[in-house]
């Protein structure tokens, strides 16, 4: 367990076993000049000159991800100085988001050394909070299945001080507990999304979700595939039918008192899919255990909004499937009835998660709340459009905009995305209300068009014929939820715990 705190005692006497300074690369206007040092205030003034003396001939560069250890020649009571790259300043200067990830590169890359000291620029209290964020989301990892080779892989740091004029400030006190509950809730849901499928199947989910809103004021409700079939969630069904790990929906209340908004949170949870009937391809396929990587960041949401004691009611649903072929799988050209009534015609199997989440977006809009936001692993075509790093915003402008807005404040990088209607005639069936495919391309955007067609009127059932839609958004992780590539600032391999951030900040925001 890595516990933070703040500092302002003199870092040349400060005991850590290592001391972050971070450096910048030289700009394009002098693209010549040498690395310069940031946050320098703090440092003794031998330690500053004879880093800069010596940052070219050790090869710093201070590009973004790049983290160097050295010496600290006895100017400082660590014996290793520990130099993490910013990237190149702008004219803006020195951003949050890349101070996060700065912090967030040195911690992780610092794994297996017990204490470290951050004298990162923190002069303010949102740089301060910033690099206290970045450190903690630094400091993650999965070690659940290491038994026999668990002690060669390096244990994150143990304790971090964050070097800040601002120890007393009760805002950064408050943002770095704000900022513990945050960075618990993503780590809690990369463990999910890291959990192999042969032990995070639907009911096991549903379990791990009741055990951890135990102690919260957080209502936990579960129906089973008896209870779906008899209400009516035909999405789930048809999806979950296939395995013999039958599929779960589970909502997530929580309600404090006094609350004047209302927020409903859907997630995707197919904790494994194959693609069903309509079979994935074999390479790459053990990368769909992150399949349920919007349930779980819904989950931890809801019980991190209640955690932080927000003044809103959230609502949260984990709509829990795996996607598999056999026997008694959905066929192509199946009808299925989603919850509600409106039918749809199966074309493709592997087009699965749009169904589960539609049962949960005509279950939530029965409840009328001010806002609808769901969260999925949706589509191979965000991938394509916006690539590993970048989530997409679907929903109407304003919804979109203010997600947007929350996503940037966050520090996660989501950008808007069109719902263009000529899209959504491709989707026509000639046997049911809808098909849960359209044309191949845009097909991101005609997942987010059939999403749509389940989001209620506002003012429930009885709303007239003219009612408004439910503000709704549609967030697509399909690429961002699990990196396969090399790790990136505070983000290391498998599971992300995106959204998370930026769901949270929404939520603050009402």
């Amino acid at each position: 367990m890595t516990t933070l705190s703040l500092t302002g005692k003199d870092v040349k006497g400060l005991k850590a076993d290592a001391l972050v300074v971070a450096v910048a690369a030289p700009n394009d206007v002098n693209p010549d000049a040498a690395p310069q040092l940031l946050g320098t205030g703090s440092l003794p003034k031998g330690l500053v000159s004879s880093l800069s003396k010596s940052l070219v001939a050790l090869g710093v560069t201070g590009k973004a991800d790049e983290v160097r250890r050295v010496p600290s020649g006895g100017e400082v009571a660590a014996p290793v100085v520990v130099l993490t790259g910013v990237g190149r300043l702008d004219r803006s200067g020195l951003g949050l988001e890349t101070l996060r990830r700065a912090a967030g590169a040195a911690v992780r890359e610092l794994a297996g050394t017990k204490s470290v000291a951050l004298a990162l620029p923190a002069d303010e209290v949102d740089q301060a909070t910033a690099v206290v964020e970045g450190a903690l989301l630094g400091a993650y990892s999965y070690t659940a299945y290491k038994h026999r080779t668990a002690s060669q892989r390096a244990t994150p740091v143990e304790r971090i001080d964050v070097v800040t004029g601002k120890t007393r400030d009760k805002k950064l006190k408050a943002a770095a507990e704000r900022a513990q509950v945050v960075a618990d809730a993503v780590g809690a849901t990369k463990d999910l999304v890291n959990c192999p499928p042969i032990d995070l199947f639907p009911a096991a989910f549903a379990d791990i979700a009741v055990e951890q809103a135990k102690g919260l004021p957080v209502k936990v409700s579960v129906l089973d595939e008896k209870a779906l079939a008899k209400g009516g969630y035909g999405g789930l069904i048809g999806v979950g039918q296939g395995s013999a790990r039958p599929p779960r929906l589970v909502t997530l209340t929580y309600a404090p008192r006094g609350a004047k908004r209302h927020v409903a949170l859907v997630g995707k949870g197919i904790t494994f899919d194959s693609g069903g009937i309509s079979i994935k391809p074999a390479a790459g396929m053990d990368a769909m255990k992150s399949d349920m990587s919007g349930a779980a960041a819904v989950l931890q949401t809801v019980l991190a909004a209640a955690r932080l004691e927000l003044p809103v009611k959230v609502t949260g649903y984990l709509c829990l499937a795996e996607n598999m072929p056999s026997g008694t799988a959905q066929r192509p050209s199946d009808v299925i009835t989603i919850y509600g009534g409106r039918t749809v015609e199966v074309l493709n199997t592997d087009a699965e998660g749009r169904l589960v989440m539609a049962d949960a977006l005509a279950a939530a809009s029965e409840l009328d709340p001010d806002l609808i936001v769901d969260v999925a692993t949706l589509t191979g075509a965000q991938m394509v459009a916006l690539g590993n790093r970048v989530s997409a915003i679907m929903g109407d402008d304003a919804t979109r905009d203010r997600v947007k807005a929350a996503a940037d404040e966050a520090g996660e990088q989501f950008w808007p995305m069109p719902l263009p209607e000529e899209l959504r005639k491709p989707m026509d069936s000639a046997v049911a209300d809808i098909a849960n495919i359209g044309d191949r391309m845009g097909g991101m955007l005609s997942a987010g068009l059939f999403l749509r067609e389940f989001v209620g009127k506002a003012g429930g059932k009885n709303s007239p014929a003219d009612a408004e839609r439910i503000p709704w958004a549609h967030l697509d992780i399909a690429g961002p939820a699990y990196n396969e590539g090399a790790p990136h600032g505070y983000t290391g391999k498998g599971g992300t715990g995106v959204a998370v951030r930026t769901l949270v900040k929404l939520l603050e925001g009402f």
